[in-house]
């Protein structure tokens, strides 16, 4: 008996050894650029898409090895190979290298400026993913990214060099074995100098062309953050170490203006709220990734990196003379 002309089109795709790690959606943006973020969710919601026979979602980590179904709506028009990237300019090329301030076998870390995107999206063509091919520094392997952060967020940003790497990195954020410092700078102080923000987070209905996220009670992630206040002036602004324990999308942004002292410059959350007329860079975020430790993926201790933040946030510091002190430490 011949099978239908629908199930005939169902295919099987194994997963390469260079993509180790990848996430289930990443992969599927590499290999099938022409599937839509949201035509992807559908067919995984629906488990059109499986790992290895079993049902599969987009955060989901592929392994060397396994398999996965294509339905008969992907399979119509598959690239057999990854859609070719542009080649890297030498200006992208010179900034791209310009931004590390650490590297080794495994692991390149980035010092991101503000303004810079991590990955590209509806009229972003200029990102850190698409320069990461002049960060190879001899290797076959393209690196990768193992986490994020916002465009107007600056900060130390992680790049794995191997596939095993990136695999080993993915786990211990998953597993919540690295520890990540945000200093923000704040318009009004937090209702007590230190303490916890445990408010999950869901994605508001509506938002469409930019991710925008807010406090929900009921259908809402788990979201928590620490914080300690390290300095302030007056009523009007303070500096703020953050540290999250849980890493869902803008998180401290939607907690800082949820405890009614939304982060400098971040209108997005804080409306005009956020702005203080008489600081020079006040329509500019102040949050910076300041620190991270993490497990080093080649099993060997830890992996420790500071990033000094960037000349606006500097500024605004020294106008409202805040004092950094030792914030290094756990809460």
């Amino acid at each position: 008996m011949s099978e239908s002309p629908q199930r005939s089109q169902v295919q099987m795709r194994a997963v390469s050894a260079d993509e180790a790690g990848l996430r289930l959606d990443r992969w599927f943006q590499r290999h099938f650029p022409e599937l839509t973020h949201g035509a992807l969710q559908k067919l995984l919601r629906t488990g059109q898409v499986r790992i290895d026979g079993k049902r599969a979602e987009g955060k989901d980590r592929i392994e060397p090895g396994q398999t996965v179904r294509l339905p008969p709506g992907v399979t119509a028009v598959p690239p057999s190979k990854p859609k070719d990237r542009p080649q890297v300019s030498d200006r992208d090329a010179a900034e791209i290298q310009r931004l590390v301030i650490h590297r080794d076998a495994e692991v390149i870390a980035l010092d991101k400026p503000p303004g810079l995107a991590v990955q590209g999206g509806s009229g972003t063509e200029r990102h850190v993913d698409g320069m990461l091919d002049a960060l190879r520094f001899g290797y076959d392997e393209r690196p990768r990214l193992v986490h994020r952060l916002d465009k107007d967020t600056s900060g130390l940003l992680l790049v794995a060099r191997t596939g095993q790497a990136a695999k080993r990195l993915a786990e211990s954020f998953r597993d919540r074995e690295t520890e990540k410092l945000y200093w923000a700078i704040v318009v009004g102080v937090p209702p007590r100098t230190e303490g916890a923000i445990d408010l999950p987070l869901a994605k508001r209905p509506g938002a469409r062309d930019r991710e925008t996220m807010q406090v929900d009670h009921e259908e809402g992630q788990k979201a928590l953050t620490h914080f300690r206040e390290l300095d302030r002036a007056g009523k009007r602004a303070a500096l703020l170490a953050l540290w999250p324990r849980t890493g869902r999308t803008h998180q401290l942004r939607v907690h800082c203006a949820a405890i009614g002292c939304p982060i400098l410059g971040d209108r997005k959350y804080g409306g005009e709220d956020a702005l203080l007329s008489a600081v020079a860079d006040a329509r500019r975020l102040h949050l910076h990734a300041r620190r991270i430790a993490v497990p080093h993926p080649s099993g060997k201790g830890e992996l420790v990196l500071e990033a000094d933040p960037p000349p606006h946030f500097r500024r605004t510091v020294e106008a409202f003379g805040f004092s950094t002190g030792s914030s290094a430490s756990d809460v």
